[in-house]
């Protein structure tokens, strides 16, 4: 009977869906940052502050704490700007927010690009990058859930949150290739212009629904769907329920044991594979791999929470990304790479899982109708996980290993698991006059 009832959706939905997901492969250009982080960083040879030269003339080397800064920044704002990206979307509709977007995107890239420098990268990636990808990314999993019932809930945001997540897939080779080719500048902006083009056009295909449309699904009394909320909160109401901060607690366990494995991936390889000459000169595999693992733990962990429930398919993700975090330290001490991947995809589909989960969350606790808005609030914990990379980035410089920074973050995600065993939906008490 699902399977007939869900054949229902119209064409239009799926259309909606692989936009989404088309808008997010461009914007996920965070998850590449550990290419750029690798040429920026400077070493023994090249101490920071020294010039670049060759197609790289006019930049000079970072710190690993300013080359994190850029990409912590980008992340803080695109956090902060879910907010009125969401409530873009709600009031002007989606294509609208996602053609913003991108084209922030866009010249936040080729702005970091021109100026050739730290700075430029906190305007452009950081700034303007950071505010295009929340304008953007607001715009896409709430036009996509209005056309699904709760029983694909999951399924559908882990497609479309999935073309964030498998960005790195080909931006990570693609953006190896370009700095060889014309320099790190080169490369912001051929992605910048690229960006552009493909963000406009699918934007085209994100619509809401109807008014009166009302999305096939399964029976009220179906056990995958009796645990989901029927009223609709505003985001004040919202913000009155511990609930809501539980899940921003959540979101922050989460995201930085991933964000932190994340903006290390390619200088992790490079020091567990020192001396295997093929890995150490092809580091983007690790990032590209993690791409990969990090887009199919959404769309599979998405499919498995449907019939599990939320807060089941987070411990069983968070408990093994834990002990792999603190595991860490020894696997790169060990030199084995086979238990590096095994590892980091172990973090990365545990923080791709929890990108399908936070929404899919939010919108069973506080209902669909107010889901961009609302979503933007709970969205804050992911900005405030970029503390973790950041003091990770401290820490390299002055100990020389992230050591510290895996035990935090394992710690960190052990706290948001234990939390997670004790999360349950608001009342209908609660909710007062929601609806």
């Amino acid at each position: 009977m699902e399977i007939e009832r869900a054949a229902k959706v119209p064409a239009v939905a799926w259309g909606v869906t692989f936009a989404g997901m088309a808008v997010n492969l461009c914007l996920g250009i965070l998850y590449a940052w550990s290419i750029w982080k690798a040429n920026l960083v400077g070493d023994a040879a090249h101490p920071p502050g020294s010039p670049m030269t060759g197609l790289d003339a006019g930049w000079t080397y970072l710190t690993d704490a300013q080359a994190t800064s850029a990409y912590a920044a980008c992340g803080m704002i695109f956090a902060l700007t879910m907010i009125p990206g969401g409530r873009i979307q709600d009031r002007y509709g989606p294509r609208f927010g996602a053609t913003l977007g991108g084209l922030f995107l866009a010249a936040g890239c080729i702005v970091a690009g021109l100026m050739k420098s730290y700075l430029g990268l906190l305007l452009g990636f950081g700034v303007l990058g950071g505010v295009g990808m929340g304008f953007g990314y607001a715009a896409t999993t709430p036009a996509a859930v209005k056309w699904f019932g709760p029983h694909r809930r999951g399924l559908v945001v882990g497609l479309v949150v999935g073309g964030y997540g498998a960005a790195a897939i080909y931006i990570a080779p693609l953006a190896k290739s370009l700095i060889a080719a014309y320099g790190l500048s080169g490369s912001f902006i051929g992605l910048g212009l690229l960006f552009a083009l493909v963000v406009v056009v699918a934007s085209r295909f994100l619509v809401f629904p109807p008014a009166d449309y009302v999305p096939p699904g399964v029976a009220a009394t179906d056990a995958s769907t009796a645990r989901l909320t029927t009223v609709d909160w505003t985001a004040s109401q919202m913000l009155r329920t511990w609930q809501f901060y539980g899940l921003v607690f959540l979101f922050i366990g989460s995201a930085q044991s991933g964000l932190l494995v994340i903006a290390n991936a390619a200088p992790l390889l490079n020091a567990t594979a020192k001396s295997i000459a093929f890995f150490a000169g092809n580091a983007w595999l690790l990032a590209s791999y993690g791409g990969l693992v990090n887009a199919t733990g959404r769309v599979g962990t998405g499919v498995y929470s449907d019939r599990i429930g939320r807060s089941n398919a987070y411990v069983v993700n968070g408990v093994v990304s834990a002990a792999c975090l603190f595991l860490m330290p020894w696997i790169i001490a060990s030199g084995s790479v086979p238990l590096l991947f095994l590892a980091v995809g172990v973090a990365y589909w545990q923080y791709g899982g929890a990108l399908a989960l936070m929404p899919a969350f939010t919108a069973d606790f506080f209902g669909p109708k107010n889901m961009g808005f609302n979503y933007g609030f709970v969205f804050l914990g992911w900005g405030v996980a970029f503390f973790v990379p950041q003091a990770a980035g401290f820490l390299k410089d002055a100990t020389g290993s992230l050591d510290a920074a895996f035990f935090l973050s394992g710690g960190l995600l052990v706290a948001a698991v234990v939390l997670s065993l004790f999360l349950r939906r608001p009342t209908l008490r609660q909710a007062g006059g929601a609806g």
